[in-house]
């Protein structure tokens, strides 16, 4: 079968649709990347087939990202100035993919492919689509953290029913985001459909939930196609190399301390490695700072021989060899966190991170520190707490465990094989 598969985002977002595709090729169907260029360097070099889809995401355009994981409008700025105005473009490239080769046996999409509903519509194209987190499906009954909102977290845990007036608040914050969504269905003589940012995304053949049900269990307002599979894994760890002095630095004494912001909170990280060097100094632990490709990132003072620094390394190789992890909350980076079995420390940014913070908190395998509270001496005694008291390791190794059992590759790819054939 001819499977399409589509998205934006980060590498965090790419990885799992690659870990997909490789075993859907395994198993004799033909899968393709229907993303932004800017992946096709780690696409095609592993037989998969690549789509190139509008618009062009620029991995260093901090300017950009600043403005993405500003926690109060960022994801209203990464729809309305980024992904929008681009829709045509969108729409023109998905459709060009989805019909090539005598069409597509299955359209799958994430929930930012805003046109792949559109394609799927106009070209009568099986279409199934998938989340990443508990975040995107905004149920009232296990209501996410709003980034501009954290208060409400809080409330809500006070007033359970606050969940209902949550959701009917957040979709009157945004009910004017998607009028281009709307306007180009018109364009194409489609109804209005469904509200895009929280309804249209879900697909009624198959929503994928690609996470661990450690994360959350299905709540009675998802769609009733939702499946949780278990998370998804793919970080390249195979075809990276080896990375000779980090691995000298882990095999020369006690695990570190491993700071990281992911793929993209990377390239906004203000003064996160200054603040974590001084707070593994204060701790008096070895630590590696994975700073990611800009040099600004770069600690100002000279460190001690028992801190680290590398740009990149694979999670699923380094995350087990760290006594304690800190980072900013990303679902793939927290699921490789979970899957390591170690404690860590979230400081989460925006959009889904502060409610994944949350959940592995109430967990009891993280703690939580506000990005605008992560300083050197707070955050260093949150690390000596997850270091002395055993119970977050001991709960950490038992959702490790949790996590091990579940097979989200298979899972997900029998249910898609399913929904391909569903007539």
């Amino acid at each position: 079968m001819r499977i399409v598969f589509s998205t934006y985002g980060t590498f965090g977002d790419v990885n799992p649709l690659i870990a997909l595709a490789l075993e859907l090729k395994r198993r004799g169907h033909q899968p393709i990347l229907a993303v932004p260029d800017m992946f096709r360097e780690k696409v095609e070099p592993l037989g998969i087939g690549f789509a190139r889809v509008r618009p062009d995401q620029d991995p260093m355009d901090t300017r950009l990202i600043a403005m993405i994981y500003d926690i109060k409008h960022g994801t209203e700025t990464g729809l309305r100035e980024f992904l929008f105005p681009s829709l045509r473009d969108s729409y023109k490239d998905l459709r060009a993919a989805v019909e090539a080769n005598g069409g597509t046996d299955l359209l799958v999409t994430g929930e930012l492919a805003y046109a792949g509903p559109i394609v799927a519509e106009i070209t009568g194209t099986p279409w199934a689509s998938y989340v990443l987190a508990p975040f995107s499906f905004f149920s009232a009954y296990d209501p996410p953290v709003l980034p501009p909102y954290p208060t409400l977290a809080r409330a809500q845990e006070v007033l359970p029913g606050l969940g209902h007036v949550v959701a009917r608040f957040a979709r009157m914050v945004t009910r004017k985001w998607p009028e281009p969504v709307y306007a180009l269905r018109r364009e194409l003589g489609l109804a209005r459909g469904k509200d895009p940012i929280f309804d249209a995304k879900h697909s009624e053949r198959l929503v994928l939930a690609l996470y661990s049900a450690v994360m959350g269990d299905a709540q009675p307002d998802w769609p009733r196609s939702a499946k949780v599979t278990g998370f998804v894994f793919h970080d390249g760890a195979g075809d990276q190399g080896k990375l000779p002095a980090l691995d000298r630095f882990l095999d020369s004494g006690p695990a570190p301390l491993v700071f990281t912001l992911g793929s993209a909170a990377v390239m906004h990280a203000g003064d996160f490695y200054d603040q974590s060097a001084q707070a593994a100094e204060i701790v008096g632990q070895r630590a590696v700072l994975l700073v990611g490709a800009d040099d600004r990132n770069l600690p100002k003072r000279r460190l001690p021989d028992t801190i680290c620094i590398a740009s990149y390394a694979p999670y699923s190789k380094i995350f087990p060899r760290a006594s304690v992890i800190i980072h900013q909350g990303g679902i793939g980076t927290t699921a490789q966190a979970l899957r390591a079995g170690r404690a860590m420390l979230v400081m989460p940014y925006s959009h889904d991170q502060p409610d994944n913070a949350r959940r592995v908190h109430r967990l009891g395998v993280a703690e939580v520190l506000g990005r605008n509270h992560y300083q050197a001496k707070p955050a260093a005694e949150l690390i000596r707490k997850l270091m002395t008291d055993s119970s977050y390791a001991e709960r950490a190794r038992g959702v490790a465990g949790q996590i091990a059992a579940e097979n989200g590759v298979v899972a997900a790819c029998d249910a898609l094989e399913s929904a391909a054939r569903r007539v």
